[in-house]
C-alpha cells in the first residue's frame, strides 16, 4: 500500500485518539505537506520537536492498528466488495447457467467472508 495512502488511513480511523496538539502538527506535515521548519513555526516548536511528534504519532497509529485491525478490515471487505460488483455485472454477450451460478456461489463465499470480518 502507498505510504501516504496508508498514513491516511491509519489517520481516519485512529486520529481521533491523538492529542489536538499531535492532530495538528501530524496533519499540517503529512497532508499539508509543510516542512518541518514551516509546522515548527507555526506550533511554536523546534524542527527536531515536530520529527519526533511525527514519528510517534507513526508509532501510536500504528500499534493500535496492531491491536484493532480496522484498516486491514476496510481494506479487506473494500476489496471483496468491488469484486461482488464485478460479479454482478452483466456483460453483452451474456453468460451460460453455469457461469451464472459460479457467480452466485462466489457472491455467496464473499458476503460470508464479510460477515466473518465484521
Amino acid at each position: 500500500m502507498d505510504e501516504l495512502l496508508e498514513k491516511s488511513l491509519l489517520y481516519d480511523f485512529y486520529g481521533e485518539l491523538l492529542t489536538e496538539h499531535q492532530q495538528a502538527v501530524y496533519q499540517s506535515f503529512v497532508f499539508d505537506d509543510m516542512s518541518l521548519a514551516e509546522v515548527a513555526e507555526e506550533q511554536g516548536i523546534t524542527r527536531q520537536g515536530v520529527h519526533d511528534l511525527v514519528k510517534r504519532c507513526d508509532k501510536i497509529l500504528q500499534g493500535y492498528e496492531e491491536k484493532l485491525h480496522l484498516v486491514s478490515k476496510f481494506v479487506s471487505i473494500k476489496k471483496k466488495v468491488t469484486r461482488i460488483g464485478e460479479l454482478t455485472e452483466l456483460s453483452d454477450t451474456g453468460f451460460s447457467d453455469d457461469d451464472f451460478k459460479r457467480r452466485l456461489c462466489d457472491i455467496n463465499k464473499l458476503t460470508q467472508d464479510i460477515l466473518e470480518e465484521l
